[in-house]
């Protein structure tokens, strides 16, 4: 009990969050509702500050095995194919950061994580273990399952997602924001691609009220794909809203998809063909975070999609559940080597550290939106801006020298 932390959600949040802390010699009892160990979805993008943490964690090899290394990213019209933009990656990024620029498929970060979590010593995982509620009292926190039984810790780090009941509890019931955008998400395998559209890049195709990116995963051997168009569910789009986006049919997504987009460019046109199968999902959030207290109140903090979720406009929905975990760990590590950890303050220094840094990458990736999307003079204003400024403009070198060290933080 003296440094034994409960950490509910077993994605990629949690199980870093898990990682991080037992790397800072903490008794980890991670709690995952599900049967199994899995991740939804495809492809993500890991920026410099990203990898950076896995670095920090000796997991580059890891890494090096499963993902690619973009050499750029493209920014093109969506109709003309014209070349709007362009931000060198590759030996650039490595030069002017430190770190590379990664792609991946989400599946295979989650197993990278979750194998280096299973070395570690002082690790429980527990499945079909749903969190029901907790009581945090002047020492430890105790959490209620859905199966009726309840474990205790000094301190409960909700990494549960977009619908996280100990988010719930902590600042009560919040709706959701609808974005009223809806993600489109696929694989190609590359030896299905023509050469010519096997670029080794971050392509961005924008549009009025569209935009698609794509890049290659798994050392390049695939493709993921997102399509991002306006609509809500059950109006034109695979199904009635509610609906399990796992059963709606490829037939219904890629009708659905051809006729939200309209007509596009021949070559984004032949990329988008080349997806076998869809996925969809509405892309909801919730507001940025206004203060500390919306990351961590006294042994309960939130990690992670449950505290900051993200449009994936910036693409660093990840990377900021990464930094997150990172943040908690060198905290760890740096207290004092006390018989009873100061919980409620390690959370309030990790809460004071990161509640504005995710906050602003809330509000950039909601604004990146609104531009991707763009039409009218806002289009001909982004497209001169990308001409004019360059790569100025498409860097983000705030974002990929992070993440910030708490411990230089006041």
């Amino acid at each position: 009990m003296k440094d034994h932390v409960l950490v509910a959600g077993g994605g990629i949040g949690g199980l870093a969050c898990a990682l991080a802390l037992a790397r800072a010699g903490v008794a980890v009892e991670l709690l995952e509702q599900a049967s199994a160990f899995a991740e939804v979805g495809a492809g993500l993008q890991l920026g410099p500050n990203a990898v950076r943490v896995l670095d920090d964690w000796g997991l580059l090899e890891d890494l090096q095995a499963c993902a690619a290394f973009p050499d750029e990213v493209l920014v093109r019209d969506a109709h003309s194919a014209k070349r709007l933009g362009r931000l060198r990656l590759g030996a650039m990024a490595l030069a002017r950061y430190g770190q590379p620029y990664a792609t991946l498929h989400r599946a295979d970060l989650h197993g990278l994580l979750l194998t280096a979590l299973q070395r570690q010593a002082g690790v429980r995982l527990r499945l079909d273990a749903r969190v029901l509620a907790y009581q945090a009292g002047p020492s430890a926190v105790q959490v209620t399952l859905e199966n009726g039984s309840s474990v205790s810790g000094a301190a409960l780090i909700g990494c549960d997602g977009l619908y996280s009941r100990v988010r719930e509890q902590l600042l009560g019931v919040q709706p959701l924001r609808h974005s009223g955008h809806l993600a489109y998400r696929g694989l190609v395998r590359s030896a299905d691609l023509p050469r010519t559209l096997c670029h080794k890049a971050v392509t961005v195709w924008l549009g009025p009220r569209l935009h698609v990116v794509h890049y290659p995963v798994r050392q390049g051997q695939w493709f993921n794909l997102v399509a991002v168009v306006h609509g809500v569910l059950g109006q034109g789009h695979g199904g009635p809203p509610g609906a399990d986006p796992q059963s709606w049919s490829h037939e219904a997504h890629a009708g659905d998809l051809k006729r939200a987009l309209g007509p596009v460019c021949a070559e984004l046109q032949a990329m988008l063909d080349a997806a076998a199968q869809w996925k969809l999902w509405p892309l909801n959030d919730r507001a940025p975070l206004r203060g500390p207290h919306e990351h961590a109140q006294g042994r309960v903090a939130l990690l992670g999609d449950a505290a900051h979720p993200l449009r994936p406009y910036l693409a660093q929905g990840a990377a900021m559940a990464l930094e997150d975990a990172w943040t908690l760990g060198r905290l760890r590590q740096a207290a004092p080597a006390q018989a009873v950890p100061d919980w409620p303050a390690l959370l309030a220094r990790y809460a004071l550290t990161r509640w504005q840094r995710n906050a602003r990458v809330q509000n950039r990736s909601q604004r990146n939106g609104t531009i991707f999307h763009a039409s009218g003079l806002l289009r001909w204003g982004r497209n001169t801006a990308m001409l004019v400024l360059g790569e100025r403009l498409l860097d983000n070198e705030w974002l990929y020298q992070g993440p910030p060290d708490p411990l230089a933080s006041g």
